[in-house]
């Protein structure tokens, strides 16, 4: 198998969309010989800021010296960030080497069984096999879907298991209240387990103290209130934690404490557990965590800024920081979203900071929302409002709406999946300037 023949079988997989439950993953991992139980984890949940925790927390783990792995889901610029070690992504070969072993389990279970594996829960799969095979010392894994039913819930107890912010989204698979999709989170809970959380809402606590009693574990909980001396920032911001002084993170968005602050108090538990962290490690892998598209600055004239902001939560979050950060900005918005999404909910909370909305349609034909539906959406919370063609379109419309004007900010931001393409398009269009800035000095 080539890495063409590899990509083509991914997308062939496609249409088997997302099937929630654990018989068709612990087949199929049985069939490549469980690596997942030979392995130790740090399982995180949550419906917002469950990537950053998990940035966070390997990065810290790297700089101290421990050989990482990371399971993410979905990527931003190429698919192969899905499986890394210490920040680096799988090679292709090695990609089509263990993405082989487990299309002839799957294969052979479809076979015998007539079940066939998801995409997700085939790159589960492959991710444990990769892991093993480079001998890990920890994995952070992170749920694609929920948690109980999740493909990643295959392995065995972790030594953390770790909450990031509960909110709404995903009803149609987790339940149309808070309770209930905290019940689905909180399935990734396991025995001898040690569970840590952000502070979270009532009912979504109970739950987790709940299961995490009914299972023997230890509990605790990472509140953003005991952070003091905080300074907030678009390049760096910092705060001290309960007797780590000084902590800085590079990663904007006034959340993104929130979420350093649950990484700490996360590694302080592994730190009990046999994974040792000094204080200066953990300094310098906050200092060092980089990840896109959570509120990233991604170009400079005028300031560009990228969120995967698609829900409702999450854009209340986007919107509590761009008024923090850009009071007395002019801001502009590239919009796109995903049909199954409260799209209504995220432009209530959004729509009326933006002087000029510009929407796109998202490149995932199956769950897409056209850029003229959701900009016919937009029009009832705003005036000026235009659905873009491409993303391109929707890129040179921004520049030129920005003109020379230093005060103007664009917010891109939505589906995940519209943000590779963009950042592509925004770094192309700043390498051209460049080049004809650098050309017209030596003229």
């Amino acid at each position: 198998m080539n890495y063409t023949e590899a990509m083509a079988y991914i997308e062939s997989l496609q249409c088997y969309g997302c099937v929630p439950g654990l018989a068709n993953i612990e087949k199929l991992c049985k069939l490549v010989g469980d690596p997942q139980k030979a392995l130790k984890f740090v399982h995180i949940a949550g419906t917002n800021g469950k990537g950053s925790v998990l940035a966070y927390v390997s990065t810290i783990l790297q700089t101290a010296g421990y050989k990482v792995g990371r399971y993410i889901s979905p990527t931003i610029q190429d698919y192969r960030e899905r499986f890394q070690i210490n920040g680096k992504m799988i090679s292709r070969p090695a990609l089509c080497t263990y993405l082989e072993q487990v299309k002839e389990a799957a294969e052979k279970m479809q076979a015998e069984d007539d079940a066939q594996p998801t995409p997700f829960e085939v790159e589960t799969a492959v991710s444990f096999l990769y892991f093993l095979d480079k001998k890990c010392d920890i994995v952070i894994l992170e749920t694609g879907l929920g948690g109980r039913l999740d493909a990643t819930n295959v392995i065995p107890a972790p030594l953390c298991t770790v909450f990031s912010s509960v909110s709404m989204d995903h009803m149609a698979f987790l339940g149309d209240s808070l309770e209930e999709i905290a019940v689905q989170k909180a399935g990734i809970i396991k025995d001898a387990s040690h569970v840590v959380t952000c502070a979270q809402k009532e009912e979504v606590m109970r739950v987790l103290q709940e299961t995490a009693a009914a299972h023997g574990c230890s509990f605790s909980v990472a509140d953003v209130k005991r952070a003091s001396r905080i300074k907030y920032g678009i390049k760096k911001q910092s705060f001290c934690y309960e007797g780590c002084r000084n902590l800085t993170i590079t990663m904007a968005g006034q959340y993104q404490i929130e979420n350093a602050v649950l990484a700490v108090e996360t590694v302080r538990v592994l730190g009990k557990k046999g994974f040792v962290v000094s204080e200066e490690q953990m300094r310098q892998g906050l200092l060092l965590t980089k990840w896109t598209g959570r509120f990233t600055v991604i170009s400079q004239k005028p300031l560009f800024v990228a969120d995967g902001a698609h829900n409702e939560d999450a854009a209340a979050r986007l919107a509590e920081s761009i008024r923090y950060y850009f009071a007395d900005k002019r801001i502009l918005f590239i919009i796109g979203i995903l049909k199954d999404k409260e799209y209504d909910k995220i432009l209530r909370q959004t729509a009326p900071l933006a002087e000029h909305i510009i929407t796109v349609t998202p490149p995932n034909p199956a769950r897409a929302m056209s850029g003229y539906e959701l900009a016919k959406e937009a029009g009832a919370y705003h005036e000026r409002v235009t659905a873009a063609d491409s993303m391109l379109e929707a890129v040179e419309l921004s520049y030129l709406l920005a003109g020379e004007d230093k005060n103007t900010v664009i917010i891109a931001f939505g589906s995940l999946s519209i943000l590779g393409g963009l950042i592509h398009i925004v770094e192309h269009r700043d390498m051209i300037r460049r080049d004809s800035h650098g050309k017209s000095e030596k003229n």
